[in-house]
C-alpha cells in the first residue's frame, strides 16, 4: 500500500490495520499552521506508524527527524520512506520501542516541532504528554500537536505547558501545546 506526500512523492505504508496513517485533509492543514517553521527545525515523531509526518517534514526542510514506533515491520518502512526523501544535510533517527519507555532515551534534546499520533484508545496520552514536559524535549518558542479523538480527549496538561490551540477535521482533532514562557 502506499500514500501520498508534500511534492506528489510516494511513500509505502504497511497494510492492514496496524497502523493508521494521518488523513491527508488533517496532514495538511497541520503543515498549513506550522507553515513557515518547518525549514530547519528539530521534529519528533511518536507512534510514528508509517512515518508520514516525519517524511513530510523531511520534504519541507525539517534538519533533523526523530521518529519512536513500536512495530518493528512499521519501523523499517519508515527507514525506506525517510532515506527515500532525505537530503544529505537532513538527519534522522527511527527508534523503536515503547513510547513511554523511548522518550527517555531522548532527555537532553530538544525539538521544534513534535506531533503525538497514538491509537486514539490508548492510554499513552497523559504519561508520554507528561514525559515530553518533564524531559523538557519541546523547544522554547517549539509547539506540540496531539492528534485524538474529537470524543474522547481529556488529558491534564502539565504545569509548564499551556494548550493554544484546537481544531477539529472530522473524527480527528489536533490540540496544540507551547511551553509558557
Amino acid at each position: 500500500m502506499s500514500l501520498r506526500i508534500y511534492g506528489n512523492r510516494q511513500l509505502k505504508t504497511l497494510p492492514g490495520q496496524e497502523t493508521r496513517p494521518t488523513l491527508a485533509m488533517v496532514r495538511s492543514a497541520l503543515f498549513n499552521i506550522w507553515q513557515g517553521t518547518i525549514a530547519g527545525c528539530r521534529w519528533l515523531d511518536l507512534c510514528a506508524g508509517s512515518g508520514a509526518m516525519g517524511a513530510e517534514a523531511l520534504c519541507r526542510g525539517a534538519a533533523v527527524v526523530v521518529g519512536i514506533e513500536l512495530s518493528t515491520r512499521a519501523n523499517a518502512i519508515i527507514r525506506q520512506n525517510w532515506q527515500q526523501v532525505a537530503k544529505d544535510t537532513q538527519t534522522f533517527q527511527v527508534l523503536r520501542g515503547d513510547v513511554r519507555q523511548r522518550i527517555k532515551s531522548l532527555e537532553g534534546q530538544q525539538f521544534d516541532r513534535i506531533y503525538f499520533d497514538p491509537p486514539y484508545h490508548s492510554d499513552l496520552y497523559e504519561p508520554v504528554i507528561e514525559s515530553i514536559a518533564h524531559l523538557q524535549l519541546l523547544a522554547p518558542n517549539g509547539e506540540l500537536a496531539v492528534e485524538h479523538s474529537p470524543y474522547r480527549f481529556s488529558v491534564l496538561t502539565p504545569s509548564i505547558l499551556e494548550i493554544c490551540r484546537q481544531k477539529v477535521y472530522g473524527n480527528t482533532a489536533l490540540t496544540f501545546y507551547q511551553t509558557i514562557s
